[in-house]
C-alpha cells in the first residue's frame, strides 16, 4: 500500500501488527489513526509541524528532578483530569471524588503523627483540617495512610523555593487513627498561579489564558482492600474557584474554610485564635 493522505493511518498502523502486547498495539494504532485524522483535517503548514516539535522539545527540556512540564501541559489540556475521571472513583456511587495529582508530587512527604502541622515554616495564618476515612457504609478504615501536600499561603510548594522554603514543607504522611479520624495543623492555603516560565506558560500567554488555580490541599489516601484516591479539597470562597486552571475543581470537594476567634476551641486544637477550620471526611471505594 503506497503510502497518500488517505492510506497514511493504515500503513502506519499496520507497522504495528507485530507488537506482541495487544493493548500497546491498540494503544498506538490507536493514537496513529486520529493524529493522521487530525493532520488531515486542519493540515499543518511544515512551519507549524516544526514549531509544535520545538515546542514538544522545550517542554521535555524544561523537566527536571522537581518539575514535571509534560504533566503541567497535560493539565492545562484537560487530559490529566479526563484520565482521572475515566480511572477515577467516580464510578463507585458515595465515594469522595478524585482529582488531579498536579505536578508537585515530586518529593517524599516527611511522616507525621497526627495533629502535627505540615508548616514548618510557620509563615501562615493558621488552619486546622480534620475527618474521617471510611467505607460506603460509613464504617471507619482504621489505619488509612494519607498523604498530604499544598503550596504555601504565597503560593509556592517547596521545590519551587527550595532556598526559601526547608524540604517537606507543606507536606506530611499521616496513619488514620482506629475510628478512621485524622487531623493536621496547616498554613491556610491560598490560590496560586502554576508555573508560567516554561513552554506551558508561553501557551497560556499565547491563548490569553490565566494561569491560576484555587485554593486547596492536596490528597493520597491509600489502605488495603481499598481503591487508591487522589483528591484535592478546595477552600469555597476561593477566587478562581470557578475557573480552575487544570479544570480540577468538583462541587463535592469544595468546603467553608471556617474563621474560628475562639480561645476554647482552639486550645482544644493546640493552636492559637483566630485560626480556621476545614472538616472534610474522605469515602474510600472497596477493590
Amino acid at each position: 500500500m503506497d503510502f497518500t493522505e488517505n492510506e497514511s493511518a493504515q500503513v502506519v498502523a499496520k507497522s504495528f501488527e507485530t507488537t506482541d502486547d495487544p493493548r500497546l498495539r491498540e494503544l498506538l494504532q490507536g493514537l496513529v489513526a486520529h493524529l493522521h485524522a487530525y493532520v488531515r483535517e486542519l493540515r499543518p503548514t511544515t512551519a507549524e509541524w516544526e514549531h509544535a516539535v520545538e515546542f514538544l522539545t522545550a517542554t521535555g527540556q524544561a523537566c527536571t528532578d522537581i518539575r514535571q512540564e509534560f504533566i503541567l501541559l497535560s493539565d492545562v489540556l484537560g487530559i490529566s483530569m479526563l484520565v482521572e475521571t475515566i480511572n477515577g472513583t467516580d464510578a463507585h456511587p458515595g465515594t469522595t471524588a478524585s482529582t488531579v495529582l498536579g505536578p508537585f508530587h515530586m518529593t517524599g512527604s516527611p511522616r507525621r503523627e497526627l495533629g502535627e502541622s505540615i508548616d514548618d515554616a510557620g509563615a501562615g495564618p493558621v488552619c486546622v483540617v480534620e475527618g474521617r476515612v471510611v467505607d460506603t457504609e460509613g464504617l471507619p478504615v482504621p489505619g488509612a495512610t494519607l498523604d498530604v501536600w499544598q503550596a504555601d499561603h504565597h503560593g509556592f510548594y517547596d521545590v519551587q523555593q527550595p532556598d526559601h522554603q526547608p524540604a517537606g514543607n507543606g507536606r506530611g504522611l499521616f496513619t488514620a487513627d482506629a475510628q478512621g479520624r485524622f487531623r493536621f495543623t496547616t498554613a491556610t492555603p491560598s490560590h496560586y498561579p502554576i508555573p508560567t516560565d516554561g513552554p506551558v506558560g508561553a501557551l497560556l500567554r499565547a491563548t490569553g489564558r490565566h494561569p491560576f488555580r484555587p485554593a486547596h490541599i492536596h490528597f493520597l489516601v491509600d489502605a488495603p482492600g481499598y481503591q487508591q484516591l487522589t483528591t484535592h479539597v478546595f477552600v469555597a470562597d476561593s477566587a478562581y474557584i470557578d475557573a480552575d486552571a487544570v479544570f480540577a475543581v468538583k462541587q463535592s470537594l469544595v468546603r467553608e474554610f471556617v474563621t474560628v476567634d475562639d480561645e476554647a476551641a482552639a486550645a482544644a486544637h493546640g493552636v492559637t485564635a483566630p485560626f480556621t477550620l476545614a472538616c472534610f471526611d474522605i469515602v474510600l471505594a472497596r477493590r
